[in-house]
C-alpha cells in the first residue's frame, strides 16, 4: 500500500481514520503528478491513495498515471471537487474504487477508505473482483515463415515498456520452435504448455511462477516444447490466460503463428491492436492480401496494421514494387539490418539496444500503438523548444 497526500491536514485524518493500518501504509508528500513519476520507477503496490486536489484535469491525470500503474491496483482518490459528475467520471470510466473530497476527516476515511483495505489485507494482496480496466492486447503474426514478425513482436514488447513505462508481457504462442526467449537470451518452462492445456491450475501466483522477468516492466511468457511433443491448447485456456495477463500488464504483445488455428483466432479477435508483417518479395505480397482478409474476419472488419520488414534487402524487390503489388503502400516500413539483427539474436540481446537505426525504425510502430513519443524524441523536442523562445 502506498498514498500520495499534498498537505499535512490530510495525512493527520488519513492516518486517524485508518490506525489499524498505519504501520502498513507509507504516506508520502505529493499528488498525482508525483506518484506518476514514482511508479514509472518503481513497483505498483496492490492499493494506492493519491491526491488530485488543485490539479486542473485531474482526471487526465489519473488516465495517465494508470498507465504506468499495473491493472489490478485498486486506487482510492482524495481531492478538492464536490461535483457528482467528477465522482461518476472518475469511478465508472477510470476505475477508480473510491474518492473523497476534502476537507478529509477520520470518519469518512474510515468509512470510505476502510473496506478496501480490510479486503486487500484480508485476501493476502489480492483483489476481490476483476480489475475494471484490464490492459490490451497487440497480436503480431508474420504473413508467411521467415520474415522476422517474432524480431518485431519482441523488440516492440521492450519498446513499449521503455517508452510507455507500462507493465508489459509478451507472450510467445509458438509452442514449438519459437525464438523469443533466445532473442532475449533466457530459457523458459513448461508452465505456458500447462496454462493453455488445464486453465484450473492457472492463476496469479501461477502466472508469477512462469513469466520470466526481463526488465523491471517486461516479463517474457514462452514454451520451448520438444519437436515430438503434442500440445493440446483449449480455447478456454488461452482465454483463461489472456484474463489473468491483463489484470496484471497495461500491455501483452502476443507473437503469433499464421495461418492461425483457433487458439491464435482468440487472441486476434481480443486484440486491439493486429500486425502483420510482410517480406520484399512476391509470396509476402500474395500472402499478405489473404491474411489481411482472414485477420479482418476474425477482428469483425477491423483492418490490420501492415509492417514492410527488411526493407531495401539485397537481392528482393524494392518499396516501390512491394506498394504496387499490394495496391497502397504498408503502413511501416523497416529498412533491412543484415548485420546489426543477426548477431543480436545470436548474442541473445535485444536487437534494440544494439542497432541505433533499428530503434529509430522502430520508433513508428511504436507510436502507431501507444501515442507514445520515446524519450529520445522529447528530449530533442524539449531542446528544439527551449532554442525557439531564445
Amino acid at each position: 500500500m502506498l498514498a500520495f497526500l499534498a498537505d499535512d491536514e490530510s495525512e493527520s485524518a488519513l492516518r486517524g481514520g485508518l490506525a489499524e493500518w498505519t504501520d502498513a501504509l507509507p504516506v508520502r508528500r505529493g499528488n498525482v503528478r508525483t506518484a506518476l513519476r514514482v511508479l514509472e520507477r518503481e513497483p505498483t503496490p496492490r492499493l494506492l491513495i493519491v491526491d488530485v486536489s488543485q490539479v486542473e484535469d485531474a482526471a487526465a491525470e489519473l488516465d495517465r498515471l494508470a498507465t504506468v500503474c499495473s491493472p489490478d491496483v485498486r486506487v482510492l482518490v482524495v481531492g478538492d471537487r464536490a461535483e457528482l459528475s467528477f465522482y461518476r467520471g472518475i469511478t465508472r470510466e477510470l476505475g477508480v474504487e473510491e474518492y473523497i473530497y476534502k476537507p478529509l476527516t477520520r470518519d469518512n476515511v474510515s468509512r470510505l477508505f476502510g473496506p478496501p483495505l480490510a479486503e486487500l489485507v484480508a485476501t493476502g494482496g489480492g483483489h476481490g473482483s476483476a480489475a475494471p480496466h484490464g490492459g490490451h492486447i497487440i497480436a503480431v503474426g508474420g504473413v508467411r515463415g521467415g520474415i522476422g514478425a517474432t524480431t518485431i513482436a519482441t523488440n516492440l514488447a521492450l519498446h513499449l515498456s521503455e517508452t510507455t513505462r507500462g507493465h508489459v508481457a509478451l507472450l510467445d504462442l509458438h509452442l514449438r520452435g519459437g525464438s523469443t526467449a533466445l532473442a532475449l537470451g533466457v530459457r523458459p518452462g513448461a508452465g505456458l504448455r500447462v496454462a493453455l492445456e488445464e486453465p484450473d491450475r492457472a492463476d496469479a501466483l501461477f502466472l508469477d511462477r512462469v513469466s520470466i522477468p526481463i526488465s523491471d516492466r517486461l516479463r517474457l511468457i514462452a514454451a520451448e516444447e520438444a519437436f515430438d511433443a503434442n500440445p493440446a491448447p483449449t480455447e478456454e485456456g488461452v482465454s483463461r490466460l489472456l484474463e489473468l495477463l491483463r489484470s496484471r500488464f497495461n500491455i501483452i504483445v502476443a507473437d503469433l503463428p499464421i495461418p492461425p488455428t483457433a487458439i491464435e483466432r482468440r487472441v486476434i479477435a481480443m486484440a486491439r491492436h493486429r500486425i502483420l508483417v510482410m517480406g520484399p518479395d512476391v509470396a509476402s505480397i500474395r500472402d499478405a492480401g489473404a491474411a489481411r482478409r482472414m485477420v479482418s474476419a476474425v477482428a469483425g472488419g477491423a483492418v490490420p496494421l501492415l509492417v514492410l520488414n527488411r526493407a531495401g534487402m539485397r537481392g528482393a524487390l524494392s518499396t516501390a514494387l512491394v506498394t504496387e503489388g499490394l495496391g497502397s503502400a504498408p503502413d511501416i516500413t523497416i529498412p533491412d539490418f543484415p548485420t546489426q539483427l543477426p548477431k543480436a539474436l545470436n548474442l541473445g540481446r535485444p536487437a534494440l539496444h544494439d542497432s541505433a537505426g533499428f530503434r529509430r525504425a522502430l520508433a513508428p510502430l511504436g507510436r502507431e500503438i501507444s501515442g507514445t513519443r520515446s524519450q529520445h524524441t522529447e528530449s530533442g523536442l524539449r531542446r528544439l523548444a527551449r532554442l525557439l523562445r531564445r
